[in-house]
């Protein structure tokens, strides 16, 4: 006997529950997982925004760090502690940089050691540099004078003079400097000059070998005032270089050589021409515009620059000349325009001291000059060329002690200079 089952509902109930259960299980799995993936995400959105904020203000702080180094670096330089040529170098060998960062360009030149009159690093806005200097000056020339008159070219009736001048000078200076902004200084230079001349010579056709005569003349007194502007062109830093115009008003408060008495005398070229008194001054009024580029390479420095002397002329002088028949009265000076040029290098020794070695040119054109007879009268071209050596010693964090020598390297040059400077800052 064959029994045939037919499955009924209940048979089924059982199983579809069980699906049931699994379905509501892993839809509640599936919502719990994807909350959980939301809360991280937000947790992430949160974290991310604190290192933004975190990044901002670590930026913000290395920011402010490198200007609080800035403006130490530029009061340093104000007091003198930064070392001469070594400013530049300082930062770049012991400050740490930001990573990412580009570090700030100095807005201020190197120093180095002085050479030649226009000081490098100018004074920093509110700040006052006295700077007293003295310089001695040595330079010996042959000079031939010609007491006659000639019938035919190159045949002379009359006397011929050779004379040999030592010319000694000391000036001191006492220079004042005021940073008027932080690229704009003025400065004022205020000379007293001494100085001294040994004049030796003799008539070549007349008297004993050993005729000689000497003659001694000395001067002393204020030189000529001057008044200084400089300006900083650019920011300069890197790999740029730095422009500093100037602009120099040379007066004439010293006495100059139409002033002193100059004595001709009759009898022969023996003391004719001989100034009594030596003049302390030029006599005329000048400007002297000028450029200024300082290159940092560390550890030197490399500087140059260039400029014009224009002076101005002067209408009816009368020098001072006994007897008056031998005076000549002008009716106009022009002295020449007078261009210079120089170049150097600084170099840092240790963090005290720096050595400078330029060369510094003139170029002197031909002075014109008018007489009141109408006649004209013309100078001659002179070139000046000097190499200069400098030292600089910082004593302390106020005071250094600058010492260059200058030595002639043409015929007119003085054979010798030597300037001590010992700026002082406030």
């Amino acid at each position: 006997m064959v029994c045939l089952f037919r499955p009924t509902g209940r048979l089924r109930s059982p199983v579809a529950g069980l699906l049931l259960v699994a379905s509501a299980n892993g839809a509640l799995a599936a919502e719990e997982a994807a909350s959980g993936m939301e809360g991280v995400q937000q947790q992430l959105d949160v974290q991310t925004r604190q290192i933004e904020l975190m990044k901002r203000e670590l930026q913000r702080q290395e920011s402010a760090l490198a200007e609080l180094r800035r403006q130490l670096d530029l009061n340093r330089r104000g007091r003198g502690d930064t070392p001469p040529a070594v400013a530049q170098a300082a930062p770049a060998a012991e400050s740490p940089r930001p990573v990412g960062q580009a570090p700030a360009a100095p807005e201020r030149p190197p120093e180095v050691a002085p050479i030649f009159e226009q000081p490098g690093v100018l004074t920093p806005p509110g700040k006052w540099i006295v700077e007293p200097s003295l310089q001695y000056s040595y330079s010996s020339s042959d000079k031939i004078a010609l007491v006659g008159y000639t019938v035919i070219p190159a045949i002379l009736i009359g006397l011929i003079d050779v004379r040999n001048v030592k010319s000694n000078s000391f000036t001191g200076t006492l220079a004042l400097r005021r940073g008027i902004t932080n690229r704009f200084e003025l400065e004022a230079r205020i000379p007293y000059v001494y100085r001294f001349d040994n004049t030796r010579g003799r008539e070549v056709f007349t008297g004993q070998a050993t005729d000689e005569f000497f003659v001694d003349s000395s001067g002393r007194g204020l030189g000529d005032v001057e008044l200084i502007g400089r300006y900083q062109l650019n920011d300069g830093g890197g790999d740029s270089p730095y422009y500093i115009a100037s602009m120099r008003l040379k007066t004439r408060t010293g006495k100059d050589p139409f002033e002193v008495r100059t004595s001709f005398q009759a009898d022969g070229a023996r003391t004719s021409g001989v100034q009594e008194e030596l003049p302390t001054g030029s006599g005329f009024y000048s400007l002297t515009p000028g450029l200024t580029v300082l290159i940092p390479s560390d550890p030197a420095v490399f500087f140059g620059g260039i400029s014009y002397q224009y002076s101005f002329k002067r209408d009816n002088v009368t020098p001072n000349v006994v007897p008056d028949t031998a005076r000549a009265n002008y009716a106009e000076i022009q002295p020449g325009g007078v261009f210079g040029f120089n170049f150097g290098m600084g170099l840092a020794l240790n963090e005290r001291s720096s050595f400078s070695i330029g060369y510094d040119h003139l170029s002197v054109g031909k002075t014109d000059a008018t007489f009141e007879n109408g006649s004209r009268a013309k100078g001659v071209r002179v070139q000046l060329g000097s190499l200069l050596l400098g030292y600089s010693y910082k004593l302390n964090s106020q005071r250094t002690l600058n010492l260059s020598l200058g030595v002639g390297v043409t015929r007119d040059t003085p054979d010798v200079q030597l300037t001590l400077r010992t700026p002082l800052s406030f």
